[in-house]
């Protein structure tokens, strides 16, 4: 499929996140790598499939207005909702061959999906100057040769860009996600490069041929210069009540060149938050408990449309504290003691920093 590079770049980015903290999620290793791209239609894409699915439309919003589509294999759904619930190896097989699918994993593929969410909105919202807002929409299960395809069930019909990736856990045998983008919506994400003719091009006016602007653009940024949301100093923020340790993390992300401002878990975050432009937020304490949810769920009010990546890290976590701090609003989860290495990589990968 010729063209949509940054749309491509931008998806690939999106599921790689989105894999690493689903399998973060899950307590397994699980990778989603971009692998091809081609335009379909409803019609197309459903007359070739030969195995039940879960459709999950996401709602654009903002400057970037349409839906696009997640789709599952249903067994692949069954396998994840499965290792979420906890349930036995040897059952989650019994369930994935036989299709069985019920409330509980539903309601299971739902947290892992709002996961997969939240990684395109962090990717999305940062490439696109934050001007677009994605709200995931309930899952739909279609059964080929079962469910009847109509004009609006289980997606509208039109022209696709579709975008398959492999999803790899080990041990289990997945399938691949498709994001069904209709051609409209990809425009708008990707417009096509305008080709102007040579009278036109004759016809600018003079010195501002090259200058990349007009009077209803803006100039073009990459998507490391993408603003966040906030004007003001460039910052981390690193709170943590052991001045050791807080004093350890600063120093570990002095390499950015970025202000750092410190704090307790008690500090004021309106404060520390004022005038600065944070681009990435750092917690830590001995045992992950609700005083860190509480700085997540503080931080997320304040930034709404676009709250700043949060690392949590603790020197014990217990499954219910990992889970709770992802849906809180955490992008990564770190077991103290870290390695600075470890620690550096995460924080240029959140600042979409350049590698050393």
């Amino acid at each position: 499929m010729d063209g949509y590079n940054t749309l491509h770049e931008m998806l690939g980015s999106a599921l790689k996140q989105a894999g690493e903290e689903s399998g973060m999620l899950l307590g397994q290793e699980l990778s989603i790598a971009l692998s091809d791209s081609l335009s379909t239609s409803k019609t197309s894409y459903f007359g070739c499939l030969d195995d039940a699915c879960f459709v999950i439309g996401v709602d654009s919003r903002e400057s970037y207005v349409g839906q696009f589509y997640l789709v599952f294999s249903l067994r692949d759904a069954i396998v994840m909702s499965s290792i979420l619930l906890g349930i036995p190896p040897a059952r989650i097989q019994e369930k994935k061959r036989l299709c069985i699918i019920e409330n509980d994993d539903i309601d299971a593929f739902s947290e892992i999906a709002n996961m997969i969410n939240g990684s395109f909105n962090t990717v999305f919202q940062g490439s696109l100057a934050n001007k677009v807002h994605l709200k995931l929409l309930s899952p739909k299960k279609f059964i080929p040769e079962v469910d009847q395809l109509s004009e609006d069930e289980p997606l509208p019909e039109g022209e696709y860009l579709m975008f398959r990736s492999k999803l790899e856990m080990p041990g289990q045998e997945l399938n691949h996600l498709d994001v069904l983008i209709p051609v409209d919506l990809g425009n708008q994400f990707d417009p096509p490069a305008a080709v102007l003719p040579e009278e036109a091009v004759a016809e600018d006016v003079p010195g501002e041929a090259n200058s990349g602007l007009t009077a209803d653009a803006e100039p073009s940024q990459t998507s490391s210069e993408m603003p966040f949301a906030e004007d003001g100093m460039d910052s981390i923020v690193v709170l943590e009540d052991d001045a050791a340790e807080r004093q350890q993390m600063v120093e570990a992300v002095a390499f950015t060149g970025y202000h750092v401002a410190e704090g307790t878990l008690n500090a004021d975050i309106k404060e520390l938050f004022s005038g600065r432009n944070v681009r990435l937020v750092l917690i830590g304490s001995l045992d992950a408990d609700d005083r860190e949810l509480a700085v997540c769920i503080k931080i997320n009010a304040m930034r709404q449309d676009a709250p700043p990546p949060i690392i949590m890290s603790a020197h014990r976590w217990t499954r219910t504290a990992v889970l709770k701090a992802l849906k809180y609003g955490a992008r990564e989860i770190i077991i103290k003691p870290c390695g600075e290495d470890e620690l550096a990589a995460k924080v240029r990968r959140f600042c979409k920093l350049p590698p050393p």
